[in-house]
């Protein structure tokens, strides 16, 4: 998923009011940060032309040590762990581990049959939920939604920014999303990892700028 992912963060931010939406964003993505780096240096593989004939236009031929099951539970783990040592509360460490664990879940409804559950000989898995343009944008832009009304519900702007800038991140992911199916990717797996890794980092600091805006309550 995308948008389903900030779904989820803003979500977030009800049960961890003392966490950044910035770091709750970067927690959702964390599996898509770390999978630009691995295209970059070889690691991973992917392709373009779509693997489900619907939403998306990507192959994916290898991410086990970003986007597999038991790897998702390790740098969820260590996610945790980090933010533990850095005095985050034990409960809001949770949900940062969660929120990148949730990544591999909501990929495994939404991705054809190639995520795997450990890196080597493992099973891939996938429900296709991108196979229709119709379900993705009802279940994903439905989660978008909600996720965004517990959020404004949850927090309050301080001043303008907190208002407008909040806004337009939540309106260009929004319409970043919905022409995936209209806009082609770069045309080379080099130009897509920097691009997505460069995005995902601007759509972080957004979010981290519009939160520090909002008050919660």
């Amino acid at each position: 998923m995308f948008i389903g992912h900030t779904a989820l963060a803003l979500a977030a931010k009800r049960r961890s009011p003392e966490i950044s939406l910035g770091w709750l964003v970067a927690a959702a993505y964390a599996l898509d940060l770390i999978w630009p780096v691995l295209l970059l240096l070889g690691v991973e593989q992917v392709t373009f032309g779509s693997a489900t004939g619907g939403f998306d236009q990507l192959t994916f031929i290898s991410y086990p040590w970003s986007h597999s099951l038991l790897m998702s539970l390790v740098w969820g783990g260590l996610v945790f762990g980090f933010a533990r040592w850095r005095g985050v509360s034990a409960l809001s460490s949770l949900i940062l581990g969660a929120l990148v664990v949730s990544h591999w879940v909501l990929d495994y409804v939404s991705h054809a049959p190639d995520m795997p559950l450990w890196p080597g000989d493992s099973p891939h898995v996938g429900l296709s939920l991108w196979s229709s343009i119709l379900l993705t944008f009802v279940v994903e832009g439905g989660l978008f939604i909600a996720g965004i009304w517990l959020y404004v519900t949850a927090t309050k702007a301080k001043d303008r920014i907190g208002s407008i800038g909040l806004w337009t991140f939540l309106v260009l992911q929004a319409v970043l999303w919905a022409t995936t199916p209209i806009f082609p990717p770069p045309t080379s797996v080099t130009a897509l990892a920097w691009s997505a890794l460069i995005a995902e980092w601007v759509l972080i600091a957004w979010a981290w700028w519009a939160d520090r805006h909002r008050a919660v309550g």
